[in-house]
Order: structure tokens, then C-alpha cells, then sequence
């Protein structure tokens, strides 16, 4: 009976030493697999980590609002911070492991924000870029119409005003003897006839005016009596003779006189006639 006896408690203690050994080693078995994993995903995470930290320096990069700069800069440290702390611990510290599991979801989720939001705001800014352009082109096109117009006008009022000059025609000069003949002689002539006629131009405003005779001599020396001048292109110039008229708007014919008291030299003598500030013509004489 002892005999059997210690043969049972035998079997007994060698089933309960070989269930444990199995139990030892499945739960080894089972440690190492489940460190194994850990360590796999540990390794994810940190890769995870690092891709959302270049992805907030990319988002940086997008906009240009200092706020939004600085809280994803913020974010960026907090995520570069969390991928140390996940690089430093071990595959096998399983609550150090979940906990940067939950803040990877976290900064996850937190990111994902920004993207929408600044993907937005991006949307936004070239709609109002857009929208900014077309105001620009819209204003240009009014601007160059503007000028356009402006240049039409202008334009408009030059020929309005070209219309409305006087006109000098038929003019001509006539060298006078002391009986008041024509005559050729240089020497002969006491005074210059200065014979013009002003056209008919019903645009022309009536009333008063004012008509500027200029007489060159060959050499282009202008005859004068005076200092007096009057105004052209900016400049004052002196005159030989002025002469008043009253003017209606029809055909108008006007003879002025020089009184030689000069020595007058032979050849081709000019004469200008001005009126309103503008030459309205000029003709010429040659006297031997």
C-alpha cells in the first residue's frame, strides 16, 4: 500500500511540476509574442509621430497667419516631445506604451483640424485672390475707357477749337511810294500795304478781336516801333502792327500799313499774322 501510495504522490507531483513548466513557458511563449507586437507598434507609432511632426512643419509652410504659426508650432514641439518620450521607452513598459497610444490619437485628431482649417482658409484666400484680381482688371478696363474717353475728349475740344481759329487768306504785301503807287524800288518805298481777308467760319465766337502783324526783312529782323508783344506758344514775341477787328463770323476784309522810317534792304520780306494766340497765315514780297 505504501508503495502505491508513493507512487501516486510521485505522478501527482510530476504532473503538477510538468503543468507548471508548460504554464511557464506558454506565459514566456506569450510575453515574448506580446513584445514582440509592442515592439512592432511601437515602431509604427514613432513613425506615425514623426510624419505628423513633418506634416505640421508642411502646414507652417501653407499659410502665412501669424496665430495659426504659432499654435502649430506649439503642436509640432508637443508631437516632436511625445515621439522622444516613445523612442526612449521600452517595448516591454506596456502602460508607457498606451499611454502614447492615446496621445497619438490625440495629435492625430488635433491635426487633422488644422488640415480642415487651413485647408479652408486656403480656399478662401483664392476665392478672395480671384476675386481681387477680377476687381483689378475690372478697374484697369475702366481706366484705360476712362482714358479713352478722356482722350476723345480731348481730342474732341482740339478739333472743336481748331474749327473755331480764325483763318487769314489772300495775303499779300505792298510796297507803297510816297503817292501811295505800287512800286518795286526798295528805295522807292515809304510804306508796307499789309492786305489779308479773314475767312467766313460760323464756329469762330463774334465780337472784338485782336489780329498781330509780324514783318520780317531778309535777314528775318522783325519790324517794330515798340517793346510791346503778345502771347505765343508760351513765349511773348513783339509785333509790327496791331490791329483791332469786329468780327461776325462772315468773309472780312483787312488792310493794315507799315510807315517805312527804317532803311529797308532789297529782297524777300515775310509777314505772320496771329490772332487768339495761334498763326492764322502768312505770305510774302520780294522788293528789289
Amino acid at each position: 500500500m505504501k508503495k502505491n501510495a508513493i507512487a501516486v504522490l510521485v505522478l501527482i507531483l510530476i504532473l503538477v511540476v510538468g503543468g507548471l513548466s508548460y504554464y511557464a513557458y506558454d506565459q514566456t511563449r506569450k510575453n515574448k509574442e506580446m513584445s514582440e507586437l509592442f515592439a512592432v507598434e511601437k515602431q509604427e507609432m514613432e513613425n506615425e509621430y514623426d510624419s505628423f511632426a513633418k506634416q505640421y512643419n508642411e502646414l507652417q509652410i501653407r499659410i502665412n497667419n501669424d496665430s495659426l504659426q504659432y499654435k502649430l508650432e506649439a503642436e509640432k514641439i508637443k508631437t516632436q516631445r511625445l515621439l522622444e518620450e516613445l523612442r526612449q521607452v521600452k517595448s516591454t513598459n506596456t502602460a508607457e506604451i498606451i499611454r502614447l497610444k492615446k496621445e497619438l490619437a490625440t495629435v492625430r485628431a488635433v491635426l487633422k483640424s488644422y488640415v480642415i482649417q487651413i485647408d479652408s482658409l486656403n480656399r478662401l484666400n483664392e476665392a478672395l485672390t480671384k476675386e481681387n484680381i477680377e476687381v483689378k482688371e475690372k478697374y484697369t478696363a475702366a481706366t484705360v475707357e476712362i482714358s479713352n474717353l478722356a482722350q476723345e475728349k480731348k481730342t474732341l475740344n482740339e478739333k472743336v477749337n481748331l474749327a473755331a481759329q480764325l483763318d487769314a487768306t489772300a495775303i499779300s504785301i505792298a510796297p507803297l511810294d510816297k503817292k501811295g503807287k505800287r512800286t518795286n524800288k526798295v528805295s522807292k518805298v515809304k510804306s508796307l500795304a499789309i492786305n489779308f481777308t479773314i475767312v467766313k467760319n460760323i464756329t469762330a465766337g463774334t465780337g472784338n478781336r485782336t489780329i498781330y502783324v509780324r514783318i520780317a526783312k531778309p535777314n528775318n529782323e522783325i519790324l517794330t516801333k515798340s517793346a510791346d508783344t503778345f502771347p505765343y506758344e508760351n513765349k511773348q514775341l513783339t509785333y509790327s502792327i496791331k490791329k483791332f477787328i469786329e468780327y461776325t463770323g462772315e468773309e472780312q476784309s483787312v488792310t493794315v500799313y507799315w510807315n517805312v522810317e527804317e532803311y529797308l534792304p532789297a529782297g524777300k520780306y515775310q509777314v505772320y499774322l496771329f490772332a487768339d494766340g495761334v498763326m492764322i497765315g502768312q505770305g510774302s514780297q520780294s522788293i528789289e
